[in-house]
């Protein structure tokens, strides 16, 4: 009997020791995931503040007023040609006596005939080369019934002209110099966003214009979902210098995080001579080239200059930087629309890209909406992955202007 005593207090005295041990490597364990999972947390935030502090800070701006309802701004009127010279009048003869039963004809009667001859065969060639002249120039043929002859049309409030009060270039001397473009104040449109994303998506976007002397920064700021708690967040941000023929890119910049997905990341540099793409391929530079984010303001500037481009049935080329190519991107002019806005009906004309050929899985393609009253600038942007996956951004309020 104590033999049987001893032995299970044998076999029960190293039973507490064995479990201390088990508790103590349990609890390591724990305390190496934690501190695992701590680490790895803090790594992906000092990786996001790397990327963040890599991008170039944001010029912050305050916004003291809302844009005005404008004409577009003027433009220089296409140099007219040399005028036809003047045809020869013919020479007159002396007519031959009419028979005694004609009644006489005064020779002042004859003369007036001739010169009213004359004269509507004069204006007749005048307005014939005048016509041939705007047809050669290319000058828009805007109807009376189209929308954006219509604000052309309107007068400018007095006001408008303070929306823009730094001049690009100064014209040349001379009565008929074009007027210089005046690039736009720093400028904020904030747009309601509504589209498809595996179901019905809201949320919210902003493009924000800021200059700064010869430097300019533009943002794209898409919001998806509640703004507590997004689906998903990008923001495109190009950051360059205004130039004669204007916006010249150093730098684009695209975050983007999306829930239950890593944060993407992606960087394009603009060099004199080249394009470094996202994964370091070098591209050549091409004269005017743009990227996702300066295309919008680079296509107010061109139409600004350019308004003829905008007939219905034109075609819009520009070239793009994208994250791995860089391509020439044709926009058609479909249509002049009215699109009802918070603020009012409000005349627009609608650019659509071209379809590519071959088009790839995932690739985006941007339709635009520009408003003439509002110098051009972008009041409905739809951005489309595919027939299920887009987003429509329009326009919310007036588009607000900076302090100078």
């Amino acid at each position: 009997m104590a033999r049987r005593l001893n032995s299970r207090r044998g076999s029960g005295g190293p039973r507490p020791e064995r479990r201390r041990r088990i508790t103590l490597a349990l609890l390591a364990v724990v305390v190496l995931v934690i501190h695992g999972g701590v680490t790895r947390n803090l790594a992906d935030r000092m990786l996001d503040f790397a990327k963040d502090s890599a991008m170039p800070p944001r010029i912050e701006v305050a916004y003291v007023r809302e844009m005005t309802l404008a004409a577009p701004p003027p433009t220089a009127a296409p140099a007219a040609p040399p005028a036809p010279p003047a045809r020869p009048r013919p020479i007159k003869r002396p007519k031959p006596p009419k028979p005694a039963s004609a009644p006489p004809v005064t020779e002042p009667a004859v003369a007036a005939a001739s010169a009213s001859d004359d004269s509507a065969d004069h204006a007749a060639a005048e307005a014939a080369a005048a016509d041939e002249a705007l047809a050669q120039a290319g000058a828009p043929v805007a109807s009376a019934a189209s929308p954006v002859a219509a604000a052309a049309s309107a007068p400018e409030p007095a006001a408008a002209a303070s929306d823009s009060p730094v001049v690009a270039a100064a014209p040349a001397s001379g009565a008929s110099a074009p007027v210089a473009f005046e690039w736009p104040a720093s400028t904020r449109l904030s747009y309601t966003l509504t589209g498809n994303y595996r179901g019905e998506v809201n949320g919210s976007a902003q493009v924000e214009w800021i200059r700064a002397g010869a430097r300019y920064q533009v943002h794209l700021d898409l919001v998806v979902g509640p703004s507590a708690a997004p689906i998903i967040t990008r923001r495109m941000s190009s950051d360059g210098e205004i130039t004669a023929e204007g916006l010249a890119p150093r730098r684009y910049d695209q975050d983007t995080k999306a829930i239950l997905r890593d944060r993407s990341r992606v960087t394009l540099t603009f060099e004199p001579d080249a394009v470094v793409l996202a994964n370091g391929e070098r591209r050549a530079r091409v004269p005017g080239v743009q990227d996702t984010a300066s295309q919008f303001v680079q296509l107010t500037y061109v139409f600004s200059t350019r308004p003829e481009l905008l007939r219905i049935g034109g075609t819009v080329d520009i070239p793009l930087a994208l994250p791995h190519k860089v391509d020439v991107c044709t926009y058609d002019v479909v249509d002049e629309e009215i699109l009802n806005t918070a603020f009012g009906p409000l005349p627009s004309i609608h650019l659509k890209p071209r379809p590519r050929p071959v088009r790839k899985a995932n690739e985006l393609s941007a339709e635009i909406w520009f408003a003439p009253q509002l110098r051009y600038l972008p009041v409905r942007i739809r951005i489309e992955q595919d027939a299920a996956t887009y987003v429509d951004l329009m326009i919310a309020r007036r588009p607000e202007i900076g302090a100078p």
